[in-house]
């Protein structure tokens, strides 16, 4: 509940972010350069002058963003490709989860910054390229979940009434298991959000002037000596935000299953 708090907290912040934020995130004020937290600036100012309580704010926008519709897509991807070897088996199967391995094989952060690198840092290309590189522990999940449900009676009823196997699969088969998936979507979710500020943070992710946790942090390095601020709220809102996700996906696994609760 905690952590489900903390997020709801976070996506009411992202949507009236122009609202709450008192500055304009990309106004530049050189003469307030790297003004320490007051009650003007909250969170104080970094070398251009730019107002870091507002940047942070704006930036939650795209780090809630690019989390849930990067694993969005990877959910949806792994979903349907679990499910569909699980169902059919044989051959299929072999073909889905044997290139489901050789996905795993590359590092992934690694495997992303290279396509980055080539394709181009912007918003998009990360919620793409983090959606197409996390889809296989989600497949493996939904596919584990189809082997065992489709034993059961009211799968062999459907088919004796002449369900189609497409049928089967999205009206039975996929909500009867996704349970484990929610729980790895929130999971994901935490990852993505880091995934993105380390992009950033080495030049790859969000660019400027538009705000991410990551660039904030990388742009901060070069003052940290001066303007210790500069790095540490960004780095204490991704810190919040990862664990609160963490948390709710922790509650969530104790709820879909009682027998892993910690006594």
């Amino acid at each position: 509940m905690f952590g489900a708090a903390i997020i709801i907290l976070l996506i009411v912040i992202a949507l009236f972010a122009p609202v709450i934020s008192s500055h304009d995130p990309s106004e530049i004020n050189i003469e307030e350069a790297l003004l320490s937290p007051s009650h003007e600036h909250l969170f104080g100012t970094d070398m251009l002058g730019r107002d870091i309580f507002s940047r942070i704010v704006y930036a939650t926008r795209i780090a809630l963003s690019i989390g849930f519709i990067a694993v969005g897509i990877a959910a949806f991807i792994g979903v349907l490709l679990g499910s569909v070897a699980g169902y059919y088996g044989g051959r299929i199967d072999g073909i889905i989860m044997r290139f489901a391995d050789i996905m795993l094989c590359f590092p992934a952060f690694f495997l992303i910054l290279s396509v980055i690198a080539v394709i181009g840092p912007n918003i998009f290309n990360i919620m793409v390229v983090i959606g197409l590189t996390s889809w296989m522990s989600m497949a493996r999940l939904i596919r584990a979940e189809v082997l065992s449900l489709r034993e059961r009676d009211f799968i062999s009823a459907s088919k004796a009434l002449g369900a189609s196997g497409r049928y089967i699969i999205l009206r039975h088969l996929i909500p009867n298991g996704i349970a484990p998936v929610l729980i790895s979507f929130v999971f994901g979710v935490a990852g993505a959000i880091l995934t993105e500020a380390s992009l950033s943070f080495l030049g790859l992710g969000v660019q400027p002037p538009d705000p991410s946790w990551g660039n904030i942090i990388m742009e901060g390095k070069a003052v940290l000596g001066v303007g210790w601020w500069v790095i540490l709220f960004p780095g204490l809102a991704i810190l919040i935000t990862v664990l609160a996700f963490n948390l709710l996906g922790e509650g969530l696994r104790d709820i879909f299953n009682p027998r892993l609760r910690k006594r």
